[in-house]
């Protein structure tokens, strides 16, 4: 009977509550009971995307990590994803979701009980430094963990899989992606790769094998900045890259985003130099 009980239960639970979005940080409103108050969100969302084939620097990982903590304010949303290949331990995975909120409207406040009020600030406050303690740890481990042992990089499957996620995400007008991967496509759809190195491309030919595979998609009209593009590491061989290499997989990328509802509003080559905004 109890187990019944259950499965009932199950059945008529609200579709809402079972589908909650994922927050990994507390509310401050829920836990002081002040949902009332409630004040909305920004409708911002930064989601971090890193290609765990792309073992990047410590100083390239510093850049990302300030252009992070930068960009986040309260009411803002924050994302971690990572991929590499459809392997065990390297398909796409969101390692982290969490959002900042904002204060009670000061209208509002005459209308807040003093202890609840006082409590709600003090959580309010150490939210976002517990946010970034929490994101900072799974994004160490996620670039721990990045190898160009790995062998395949599935970036454009991987980015699909990242793009039909932010179309679901609840109250957010404004997405902006920074995309941490040399950009370097090594897989069943085809390489950028010759002979350990990178190769000259052509971006119309490459465009038109994307559409043949179906791999476009739909970003939300998301600001994409890209950090690590065209990085080799300098223990590689015939790891030259010229301008000309460079432009055409600007060129590429630039096609390729503004094709699947995006922007592509910075390219560092490896570091990204402007503000992520």
């Amino acid at each position: 009977m109890k187990f019944k009980s259950l499965l009932l239960a199950l059945i008529i639970a609200p579709t809402a509550a079972m589908a909650a979005e994922r927050n990994d940080i507390p509310s401050c409103y829920a836990q002081t009971k002040l949902n009332e108050f409630r004040t909305a969100p920004s409708g911002r969302m930064l989601t971090v995307v890193v290609d765990q084939t792309t073992p990047l620097t410590q100083d390239l990982q510093r850049t990302a990590w300030g252009h992070v903590k930068r960009f986040v304010k309260p009411g803002d949303k924050l994302r971690l994803y990572s991929f590499s290949a459809y392997l065990e331990g390297h398909y796409t995975r969101l390692q982290f979701a969490g959002e900042l909120e904002n204060p009670i409207d000061p209208a509002l406040l005459g209308n807040v009980p003093i202890m609840a009020a006082r409590k709600f600030d003090n959580c309010l406050k150490a939210q976002q430094p517990a946010m970034f303690k929490q994101f900072g740890k799974a994004f160490a481990s996620t670039m721990g963990k990045s190898s160009s042992d790995i062998p395949r990089s599935e970036i454009l499957f991987s980015l699909k899989a990242v793009a039909e996620d932010l179309g679901k995400t609840e109250n957010v007008q404004e997405h902006v992606v920074l995309l941490m991967s040399d950009m370097l496509e090594y897989s069943d759809f085809g390489s950028f790769y010759q002979n350990n190195g990178i190769r000259q491309i052509d971006p119309a030919t490459e465009m038109a094998k994307v559409k043949k595979q179906n791999l476009l998609t739909d970003f939300s009209g998301a600001r994409i900045y890209v950090h690590g593009a065209a990085f080799v590491p300098t223990t590689a061989k015939n790891g030259y890259r010229s301008g000309k290499m460079i432009q055409s997989l600007q060129t590429f990328w630039s096609t390729y985003f503004q094709e699947s509802n995006a922007s592509l509003n910075g390219f560092g080559n490896p570091e990204l130099t402007i503000a992520v905004e």
